[in-house]
């Protein structure tokens, strides 16, 4: 790859241009589809995206090819430069970043890389077979697939990174309810289809019937899942750039105690659950971050731009320039506790399981009231134990008032959503959870 870049920063020298990043990402990706108990889709997509960031004087801009051919790029670089010299000032714009640390890494698996067509159909067989068993509908994706990035720049800036992807998704469906489970993980071992689909068929069993609550306030117990789908919702806003814009819901709340004891968490891009890049889109290594600490907020990321308006150093959470958002936390870690997600539920008297949310939406900002619905497994726990399926609810509910209704925490696993990126969260069992309406889904 740094034959590219060789090439790249050749061709802007030539056109006067001594400052260049080039971005190189690249990605073989494979998916295999199934619905109603049919594997009916199989398709792979390979790509490769050179992007090219020139700097002349305070003016950026970024042009991007799928062409990597000396006529290409040459054609990508001109591109770059004419809409860079057509571009406004920007003051803030910090020269090329420089340093000589060594943040390359690999997360790699050779059973994902190696795995075919018929190694997914197989898995996904197996899957479906223990979905019909329960007289259920099995529908979802089962994709492997492997990426790099890299990152050079003419002030010397070279930083590389590889990883590989498993993921798999299921949803049972049954006449009147349905399970869910999913997965993801760059160890291809990791995930197991046929646990999965075990999981998504005995919640689509165990919530038939389902019976229907009035909405009101419920001691919940919220599965992974849906805590990583609502939780989050607030980390765009753990953002040094977000509070100097006055956007964010920490604004006058950096130091003080906003959540419960209990609630602890971290920026941690090596954690062994994480994934993704040690550096940021400049090239930043990144840090790692306690965010939340005993419920108070703590630390916040800082891009380049960030960091230095405020005269810290930036912690390696910015995105590729330009950009209007600055920075964020996207290797979240919340600390869990020594339960299982069994001993939340043996522990709650009355209350509701929650597995999934969706269609999460923001009511109101400051307090990060949030709206959205349950889904695939909703259930009323009674003594201890799961006594029936439930009616979908929608709620409204303020995030940072869940986060101090806590009581207890399962240990911190990966999980993954619909709403979000992947975290490393635990279930958590919360009081007054607030439910407003009853669904008709």
């Amino acid at each position: 790859m740094i034959e590219l870049f060789e090439v790249i920063a050749a061709a802007a020298r030539s056109r006067g241009v001594a400052d260049v990043e080039v971005s190189i990402h690249t990605s073989e990706d494979a998916l295999t589809r199934f619905a109603n108990n049919t594997i009916h889709q199989n398709v792979a997509e390979r790509q490769f995206v050179v992007s090219v960031r020139p700097v002349i004087g305070q003016r950026t801009a970024r042009a991007t090819t799928n062409r990597t051919d000396r006529a290409g790029l040459d054609a990508v670089v001109e591109e770059a430069v004419a809409l860079t010299s057509a571009s406004e000032p920007d003051p803030d714009l910090l020269p090329l970043y420089s340093d000589s640390v060594n943040c390359d890494s690999a997360r790699m698996s050779a059973a994902a890389v190696s795995c075919a067509p018929a190694d997914r159909a197989r898995e996904v067989r197996e899957a479906i077979r223990m979905i019909e068993s329960e007289g259920q509908t099995a529908a979802g994706i089962y994709s492997t697939g492997r990426e790099s990035h890299a990152l050079f720049n003419s002030r010397g800036l070279a930083r590389q990174y590889s990883e590989t992807s498993t993921v798999f998704s299921v949803t049972a469906m049954a006449s009147d309810s349905s399970g869910w489970a999913k997965l993801s993980s760059t160890v291809h071992e990791d995930v197991r289809p046929s646990e999965l689909a075990r999981r998504a068929a005995m919640k689509a069993r165990l919530s038939a019937n389902p019976r229907e609550l009035p909405p009101g306030e419920y001691t919940v117990v919220l599965e992974p899942a849906a805590v990583l789908d609502l939780v989050g919702q607030i980390f765009p806003d753990f953002s040094a750039t977000s509070l100097h814009d006055q956007r964010s819901f920490l604004n006058e709340r950096i130091g003080t105690k906003l959540f419960g004891d209990n609630i602890g968490i971290f920026d941690d891009v090596d954690h062994p659950q994480q994934n993704g890049p040690r550096f940021d889109g400049e090239g930043v290594p990144r840090r790692r971050l306690t965010l939340v600490e005993d419920g108070v907020v703590r630390d916040i990321p800082f891009s380049r731009v960030s960091a230095a308006r405020e005269g810290r150093e930036p912690t390696g959470h910015g995105f590729a320039l330009p950009n209007e958002t600055g920075e964020m936390p996207v290797n979240i870690v919340i600390a869990g506790g020594d339960a299982t997600l069994d001993d939340l539920i043996a522990a709650t008297e009355r209350g509701i399981l929650v597995s999934r949310l969706w269609y999460i939406r923001e009511v109101e900002p400051y307090e990060k009231v949030m709206t959205g619905m349950t889904r695939d497994g909703t259930f009323l726990i009674e003594d201890g134990r799961l006594a029936a399926g439930l009616r979908n609810f929608r709620f409204n509910q303020s995030v940072v008032e869940m986060l101090q209704n806590v009581e207890r925490l399962s240990t911190s696993v990966r999980a993954s959503g619909e709403e979000s990126f992947d975290m490393v969260v635990p279930a958590m069992r919360i009081r007054g959870f607030r439910f407003t309406e009853v669904t008709r889904f």
